[in-house]
């Protein structure tokens, strides 16, 4: 009797420190943080897992997201609620220069955002706005004032974006550019742990010789058989070379989704919906999911399930999905 009222008792508390299934209810919070260096503000929107109108108990891994030309942190809104859910804080930057200020207050719209996009400052200050944004995240993380006081893991970092916001993500990585300022830009964390980069420009006048010799960190690449952007004038910045980064990585596992007839804009969770935009995005979520979990939470049942085919299966006719560089035991 005594050693089943014991069992009862074990089991009990087991229930009680079990995690809360997922998914779980997701809440953000704005914030504009000041770099006092380069005196410029920094907005940020955060999402992350909630219980009971407060932050979800325990620590949760992060990532620190990077829009693209044009977008705000309230864009992407799609990927923050979804890794939030599975159990991370999705840190959404806002880039000024290279924002949604990149095309409103104007009759030329177009004219203004290819000069943001030619503009070597944005391409120096964007990997510059998603270090200052850890180093906020450090110093807030145990701030009695912050609402995620206690909430941070911030061991198991991730950075992604799209894009602009992909060239940001990819520096972070220790991809190496040359944007004509005279300056080569590498902006290698040694506090991020893994990638994901959506459409990765790939101009040639921004790519040297062995750019990515110092991706060290593993990299899930995205892109889809009519990525382009015409309209900005980035003549090199065809489908077939947005899988150059991946192609190019030699040190680092690599993974890459190209998905059968999808445009730049299947990424961004656009208003409008176009054919299999849905079906793009969810499988978008499902392997960066599996993505975060392994790398980030040391999932091997997560790594195995990218690894092992069952992702690809998944996939099916909506496109192709590689990977390379892996270790020799899974």
């Amino acid at each position: 009797m005594l050693r089943r009222l014991l069992l009862l008792a074990i089991a009990a508390t087991a229930l009680r420190a079990a995690p809360p299934a997922e998914p779980y209810a997701v809440a953000s919070l704005l914030a504009t943080w000041h770099d006092d260096t380069r005196d410029r503000d920094i907005p940020v929107k955060i999402y992350y897992p909630e219980a009971g109108a407060a932050p979800a108990p325990g620590r949760f891994p992060v990532i620190v997201f990077s829009h693209g030309l044009g977008g705000t942190r309230e864009g992407y809104a799609y990927l923050g609620q979804a890794w939030a859910a599975h159990g991370y804080v999705s840190v959404h930057v806002q880039h000024l220069g290279s924002d949604d200020g990149a095309y409103r207050g104007t009759l030329r719209p177009l004219r203004k955002m290819r000069a943001a996009i030619a503009d070597p400052e944005n391409a120096i200050n964007r990997p510059l706005d998603i270090r200052f944004a850890i180093d906020r995240l450090f110093a807030l993380a145990d701030d009695p004032a912050f609402p995620l006081r206690g909430h941070l893991d911030l061991a198991h970092l991730g950075v992604a974006g799209h894009s602009f916001g992909a060239y940001t993500a990819m520096a972070i990585a220790g991809q190496t550019y040359a944007p004509g300022s005279g300056e080569s830009i590498s902006r290698p964390d040694p506090r991020v742990s893994a990638v994901i980069a959506m459409s990765t420009p790939t101009p040639a006048r921004v790519l040297q010789a062995g750019s990515f010799d110092a991706v060290a960190v593993p990299v899930f690449h995205l892109t889809g058989t009519l990525d382009e952007v015409k309209i900005l004038g980035q003549g090199s910045d065809t489908a077939i070379n947005r899988r150059i980064p991946y192609d190019r990585t030699t040190h680092a596992p690599a993974y890459l989704l190209t998905f059968e007839g999808g445009d730049h804009m299947v990424f961004s969770g656009r208003l409008v919906p176009r054919a299999h935009d849905l079906d793009f995005q969810h499988l978008v979520v499902e392997g960066s999911d599996a993505f975060w979990d392994g790398y980030l939470k040391g999932d091997k049942a997560a790594l195995g399930y990218l690894q092992g085919g069952d992702f690809a299966a998944a996939v099916g006719a909506l496109g192709v999905f590689e990977e390379k560089n892996l270790p020799a035991a899974r």
